[in-house]
């Protein structure tokens, strides 16, 4: 039976991946199947008290639910961008009962991913198909910093020297932006229909979803943006942007450098101090970029914005300022915002991912009455250095928090328990 005109409500599950994100949207009619969207898979640290097999756990859950109330398919996977904690569920083995392998058994009849994950915009190509822009610079720039965060997790991982704080936040940085390829070649080949979206592009979505608004608000192309993007790439081209244009060929050659030096099995007591310190001023400069680097990738993060009736669904992703601040600087942008029903807090509850004055300040809905519903997945102190709230940058952020629980009906993945999976919201339209 067919799909009346539009969905009579939703449910949304968000999945305690720990520190990750993984929604699941159904969309139910008065007739006919649901209509389920998948919006992230992955991790980058399990909850606590949960069994290895969470991930797999969580799959088969998500098909189960395909084949319980739709068609045994998912309509449509979106995956916001190529962070670890994003889409590192999508990952298959050679099993074939990895959770990318089960994912992929739903045969997804759409896959949402950003511009910059287009096959083809790869350094010689002009522009990337069907696009009306040059990204070749921008998408080879994002394949050199997941080179780079390889090299980096590598040389944190066994640099004994390096401060032990240091160290760790470098590992847990890096690893979230190396490159996933069998999650991202799974997602590639899970079914013939990519959408490659960016700011005010069809989303793909809209044949998935009859009666539902998709705007797509970020991120923005390099031409799009004009100074934004690119002007941060011009500002620090003799720094970060100089070093990871070269990634490729350092990593390649940096264990022939200095191929003739002595080599000491143990430190001289004369440069142990100058040895030290040249590790700590290494730790330092390796953590400053990582975290420049994990910038940059969330800034090609998908917003998404689903209207029902006068319902609205905002999914940022892990957009944060600089993907936010071309989105909010657009004509009627922040006013189609005002009124948002539910929010999926952006990256994980982080500073600058939520912006105060510009996105949060606006929203009509919030308030004592809690007519807003605000949903995180998130898992404190994942980043050691982050653990106090001294400089503001704890993830989950402590005011940004406090907001939400006071300001809307707020849910988080952080209180489920073991053998609890996810949390239901269900929303009539």
């Amino acid at each position: 039976m067919a799909n009346s005109s539009k969905p009579t409500s939703l449910t949304l599950r968000a999945y305690n991946v720990g520190f990750g994100d993984c929604f699941l949207l159904s969309f139910h009619y008065k007739q006919g199947r649901d209509r389920i969207i998948l919006i992230d898979f992955g991790n980058k640290h399990a909850p606590d008290g949960y069994k290895k097999s969470l991930m797999v756990d969580i799959a088969k859950d998500i098909k189960n639910v395909c084949d319980t109330d739709s068609d045994g398919r998912l309509d449509a996977v979106v995956a916001t961008h190529r962070h670890q904690d994003h889409i590192s569920g999508f990952t298959t083995n050679e099993k074939k009962n990895g959770s990318g392998d089960i994912i992929a058994s739903c045969k997804p009849r759409v896959v949402v991913q950003p511009w910059t994950e287009h096959p083809k915009a790869k350094p010689g190509d002009e522009t990337a198909p069907g696009l009306t822009f040059s990204g070749k610079a921008f998408a080879q720039a994002l394949d050199h910093m997941n080179l780079f965060a390889e090299t980096a997790l590598a040389e944190a991982t066994r640099r004994k020297g390096f401060p032990m704080m240091g160290a760790t936040e470098i590992v847990n940085v890096a690893d979230n932006n190396t490159k996933n390829k069998s999650a991202v070649d799974n997602l590639y080949n899970m079914t013939k229909s990519h959408y490659y979206v960016y700011y005010n592009s069809k989303s793909g979505l809209e044949k998935a979803l009859p009666g539902v608004g998709i705007r797509v608000l970020g991120p923005p192309t390099i031409k799009q943006s004009e100074g934004k993007v690119k002007a941060e790439r011009d500002e620090d081209k003799d720094q970060f942007w100089a070093l990871q244009s070269g990634a490729g060929r350092f990593c390649a050659q940096q264990n022939s450098l200095f191929r003739r030096a002595h080599k000491y099995r143990e430190i001289p007591p004369h440069a142990r101090w100058f040895v030290n310190h040249l590790r700590l001023i290494r730790s330092q400069e390796l953590l400053g970029l990582v975290h420049v680097m994990d910038g940059y990738m969330n800034n090609t993060s998908i917003i998404l914005l689903f209207t029902v009736g006068k319902t609205k669904l905002l999914f940022p992703g892990d957009a944060q300022i600089e993907n936010w601040s071309y989105a909010l600087g657009q004509p009627g942008v922040t006013e189609l915002l005002k009124d948002v029903s539910l929010y999926k807090v952006g990256h994980h509850g982080s500073t600058n991912a939520t912006p105060r004055k510009a996105l949060w300040d606006k929203f009509k809905n919030k308030g004592p009455a809690k007519k807003l519903k605000t949903v995180i997945s998130t898992m404190p102190d994942v980043y050691p250095a982050q653990k106090t709230a001294k400089k503001g940058t704890e993830v989950p952020r402590i005011k940004l928090v406090n907001a939400l629980k006071a300001n809307s009906e707020f849910h988080s993945t952080n209180n489920l328990k073991s053998p609890e999976l996810c949390e239901k919201l269900e929303i009539t339209f």
